[in-house]
């Protein structure tokens, strides 16, 4: 493990804290009202973890002989059709980015099935297996667009650090990955005056944005992979 590969790690964990399912639902139960209950943010904030956990190990432990076998596949593909795919696949990217971003201003202001849930669990009336079920549908729903998270683990694998070390960075990973709501909810629990007016500033921005941005990261992705494939084959010309 060097210091540079920790640093990138660390940064990549730390955009993965901001997330859907490792900030704003937090956010969500610390705005709760009357007495926060800890043990709740913490049974969340632990499905969460555990999950990206147990899905990294996997995705590591399982990496190498697929990437093999896609570079030998590729291969015995001509150069030509392979950034011709890309450029296609950049381009569809883009167009799932507007369809992204137009049924995100469609549903500004709807309630959504998460927005029920957080109100059955904290007013009572759902318990904590609502609550498990909320942090695992979150992590679900989020771990295929994840992609600081996918990057760190293909560059845990690539490390060949060993299934000890592997596990632990992982491990690390996922801790600071829900570092920052824990925080939060320190700061709640012995400060909760002087916090719920920016926490509640906080859970209103990501609640305008959050939607939105998944648009913004899927257009950005789109254009770089256009643009890598449409320079790739003009080079070839």
């Amino acid at each position: 493990m060097t210091p540079a590969l920790a640093l990138v790690l660390a940064g990549l964990a730390l955009v993965d804290s901001t997330s859907f399912g490792t900030l704003l639902i937090p956010v969500w139960l610390l705005l709760a009202p009357g007495r926060l209950r800890p043990g709740r943010i913490a049974a969340y904030l632990a499905v969460v973890a555990a999950f990206y956990f147990c899905a990294g190990a996997l995705l590591a432990l399982g990496a190498e002989p697929v990437l093999n076998a896609a570079r030998t596949a590729a291969a015995a593909v001509p150069p030509s059709v392979l950034k011709s795919g890309q450029l296609a696949l950049g381009i569809a990217i883009i167009a799932l980015s507007y369809r992204l971003e137009a049924r995100a201003r469609r549903r500004e202001g709807a309630e959504g099935r998460v927005q029920r849930w957080r109100a059955q669990t904290m007013s009572g009336s759902g318990g904590t297996g609502a609550l498990m079920s909320l942090a695992l549908l979150a992590a679900l729903l989020e771990a295929a667009t994840m992609l600081p998270y996918l990057a760190a683990v293909g560059l845990i694998a690539d490390a060949d650090l060993g299934w000890r070390l592997t596990g632990a960075t992982l491990a690390a990973y996922c801790l600071v990955m829900t570092l920052p709501a824990a925080v939060l909810a320190v700061v709640r629990l012995t400060a909760h005056r002087m916090v719920e007016p920016p926490l509640r500033r906080i859970n209103d921005w990501l609640t305008r944005n959050t939607p939105r941005a998944l648009g913004w990261t899927v257009g950005g992705i789109g254009i770089s992979v256009t643009l890598n494939a449409a320079a790739g084959l003009l080079l070839e010309h």
